[in-house]
């Protein structure tokens, strides 16, 4: 576990509930908000607090272990392990479903607006909202893409 491996000036111990939260993350099959991270903990560890997990979740964070999402109107903040290959996402605005996914078209056009902005990009977050297999069998109107 790499939170042991941290700047020798703010040393935090690796703590069973530390270590709990971080499992959960890494065992889960999707995206968590912080509330599902607390129930899915407090069932393996009944002391754990809500303010326990908001901590820890910042601590993740500031550490480079974690990453926090922003699903458009549909979810709170989520949670995933910290990869290291880009990805990106699909949400379905009826049901929430978060699908992720890779292209090799988005790292072309990243790399062709570095080249002709002369711009360093450092993140790419590409988040697209639409509606799942299961919930676009109900005819929706088409909104207007920002």
């Amino acid at each position: 576990m790499r939170i042991n491996c941290m700047c020798t000036a703010n040393i935090q111990p690796a703590t069973s509930q530390r270590k709990l939260l971080l499992s959960v993350i890494r065992e889960a099959k999707g995206h968590l908000d912080a509330k599902e991270l607390y129930r899915r903990a407090s069932k393996r560890n009944a002391s754990i607090s809500l303010a326990t997990v908001y901590r820890n979740l910042r601590f993740f964070k500031e550490q480079a272990l974690i990453d926090e999402r922003h699903f458009g109107h549909t979810r709170s903040c989520c949670y995933e392990m910290k990869r290291s290959e880009e990805h990106y996402h699909l949400v379905c605005r009826d049901c929430g479903h978060v699908i992720e996914f890779e292209s090799p078209l988005i790292h072309k056009l990243v790399a062709e607006i570095r080249r002709k902005n002369n711009f360093d990009v450092t993140r790419v977050e590409l988040c697209l909202e639409g509606y799942c297999h299961d919930c676009k069998k109900e005819e929706k109107p088409l909104s207007k893409v920002t």
